[in-house]
């Protein structure tokens, strides 16, 4: 069996961990369960290792030196606690942070559950922003019905006739 990180070597280390009732697996080899920490039981989840592949190289990208000068944490503590010191340390670290939080969450964005009362006003102020988009168009080419007429979609839109 081949190495889940590097695809090269004979996997030596099988590791089998549930989370939320769902298992993950992980083979890997000598060099990479040495790599990503393994062998140092006290700094290493399996969660972390499976969220994070590819993630390490963005984070080696900042320098080790780099210190958080709010709460004094260093690219060390982050690797080996997988948590941020505070809300600093976001823009500190922000360089190699970005695409870590793309692999372990699919994207920068939250696209998970939210209120229905937000999403339906986050989808009124869309609307309302293509239809002003259009309306521009419009006018810069002088088509003035079609301008009204968007005009009029977005008023009946803001006084909540229409959504």
């Amino acid at each position: 069996m081949q190495c889940d990180v590097c695809q090269q070597k004979e996997a030596t280390v099988f590791l089998t961990q549930i989370v939320g009732g769902k298992m993950q697996k992980v083979n890997l080899c000598e060099a990479c369960s040495k790599n990503k920490g393994v062998d140092d039981p006290t700094g290493f989840a399996l969660a972390d290792l499976l969220s994070g592949m590819g993630a390490a190289q963005e984070i080696e990208k900042n320098p080790a030196s780099q210190r958080c000068p709010v709460c004094g944490f260093t690219q060390a503590d982050f690797k080996k606690t997988g948590r941020l010191g505070c809300s600093t340390c976001y823009e500190v670290f922000a360089e190699g942070l970005e695409g870590m939080i793309r692999n372990m969450h699919k994207g920068p964005e939250h696209v998970g559950k939210a209120p229905v009362a937000y999403l339906r006003s986050r989808q009124i102020d869309q609307k309302i922003k293509t239809l002003q988009s259009s309306l521009q168009e419009a006018v810069a080419a002088e088509q003035y019905e079609k301008a009204a007429d968007l005009r009029d979609q977005i008023r009946r839109i803001e006084a909540g006739l229409e959504a």
